[in-house]
């Protein structure tokens, strides 16, 4: 009919597609710096980033009248990851075993006011709960000396001079190092 408009079908304007970049190479590709968190709990994308609890710290209580076999002594096993102690003597060390079991102790035979020998019987006489290693680092050195050593309860056997690497592989061989 003249002068009606008949629907016609609606033209709809064409719409380039957008451009698409080019792939970037993933080793130009820019890369984001990890964030400080200076000991935070942070979420990442991958999920929430647990902060490593550190070790609990081992235990070892040198005991040894000389200072300076303590001093060697305490250097070496620093680097194991042991906390120290240090006691004089062997009442002294009984003492301190009373109110704190270490994981290790070092031990001297010959020392004033308790011998190591009578430490140490009386130390594995406590029957504590927690049996610590231990190792007698002594001038003596002769077979019935380690024999009575080890009867009476230690675990190993160093005489002095020691060095590092000796110290170690006996620690080593207790499971101690």
């Amino acid at each position: 009919m003249p002068g009606q408009e008949q629907d016609k079908p609606a033209i709809e304007p064409q719409v380039a597609p957008a451009p698409v970049p080019p792939p970037i190479d993933q080793a130009e590709a820019p890369q984001a710096e990890p964030a400080k968190t200076f000991g935070r709990h942070v979420a990442s994308p991958a999920g929430p980033t647990r902060i490593a609890q550190p070790a609990p710290s081992r235990t070892c209580l040198l005991v040894d009248d000389s200072r300076m076999i303590r001093k060697v002594s305490r250097q070496i096993v620093v680097k194991l990851g042991y906390t120290i102690d240090e006691a004089e003597n062997g009442q002294e060390a009984l003492a301190k075993c009373k109110l704190a079991m270490p994981d290790l102790i070092i031990l001297d035979w010959d020392m004033p006011i308790m011998t190591g020998i009578e430490f140490l019987a009386e130390l594995r006489a406590l029957n504590d709960k927690k049996r610590p290693k231990i190792v007698f680092c002594t001038t003596h050195s002769s077979a019935m000396d380690i024999h009575k050593a080890i009867e009476t309860g230690a675990d190993e056997f160093v005489t002095k001079p020691f060095n590092e690497a000796q110290l170690v592989g006996k620690l080593a061989a207790i499971g101690a190092a």
